[in-house]
């Protein structure tokens, strides 16, 4: 099932592709305050580690790809990496976040283990070679326009500044106004780039831009797709988590609940684990 092998690139001490077992990265969306993220990183740290799901923390300093000029979008930069690395060392756990621009690529470099530039940014040249050249590990998530096949074009950008430590994850295809749609057959297309491809569960259900001023979601959703993704053989989950998602500033209709984090991981190791099984070869 999982024929298709990656090359292991590492985020800190967790490996994503190269036949080991699915990693999780999870955090809530948005960086909120410094007392919110150390809250949620210490539940989230643990129950990853009572799930056996090796775990790479993220948040956001900043949501710049907001629906409207009023939305939430995070701290300042150095308030931010400074939270970020207090969870870094305090939990011993690597750290993601998001950049915008080559200049923020630089500047997180100096705390996070893993640089993620954003899906509607995807293409843009500057960023990816920014990135690239941190030396860090480099997350791009597809853009919901992007075909497939054309993800290569994405990581040639990052490799070119002789990086090799790229993730490529998957969020959905924009299909109509207000509706995204995943397409598990393009899975195996951008997993034979060689690179390890994550799914990003709780984005996938969103509804860009259609609850008016913001986006909807249905993270009711969350575990089919996710379940769905690791039957296809992804090499890791994406998935924003939040205490109290109802109330969180940015993506509540799509995170997952904190409280249901624990039983959902508990399944879906169960599942990669019988997926992983049906690779091993037949006894002669």
């Amino acid at each position: 099932m999982h024929a298709i092998q990656t090359r292991p690139v590492p985020i800190g001490d967790v490996v994503f592709g190269g036949g080991a077992p699915f990693a999780l990265i999870a955090g809530p969306c948005v960086i909120e305050s410094r007392e919110s993220t150390l809250r949620h990183a210490e539940r989230i740290v643990g129950i990853a580690r009572d799930a056996g799901v090796p775990l790479v923390f993220k948040s956001s300093f900043d949501k710049a790809n907001r629906t409207s000029l009023g939305s939430f979008r995070g701290l300042a930069i150095e308030d931010g990496l400074r939270i970020l690395e207090d969870v870094r060392t305090q939990f011993r756990v690597p750290v993601l976040t998001d950049v915008h621009d080559p200049e923020q690529a630089r500047i997180a470099a100096q705390v996070v283990d893993c640089i993620q530039t954003p899906a509607f940014l995807c293409r843009q040249t500057d960023l990816l070679l920014a990135a690239g050249e941190t030396g860090k590990t480099v997350n791009v998530k597809k853009g919901q326009f992007l075909a497939p096949d054309d993800v290569r074009h994405l990581i040639a950008k990052v490799r070119s500044t002789g990086n090799d430590k790229v993730i490529v994850t998957e969020r959905g295809a924009s299909f109509g106004y207000h509706a995204l749609v995943v397409d598990f057959a393009g899975f195996p297309t951008m997993r034979a780039e060689g690179q390890p491809l994550v799914f990003d569960a709780t984005h996938s259900v969103q509804r860009p831009s259609g609850a008016g001023g913001k986006s909807g979601g249905d993270r009711t959703k969350v575990p089919y797709l996710a379940r769905a993704a690791l039957a296809c053989g992804v090499d890791g989950l994406f998935m924003e988590v939040h205490e109290d998602p109802d109330r969180a500033p940015s993506d509540g209709p799509n995170m997952v609940k904190l409280a249901d984090l624990a039983g959902l991981l508990r399944q879906l190791r169960r599942l990669d684990d019988a997926a992983r099984a049906g690779d091993e070869p037949e006894p002669r």
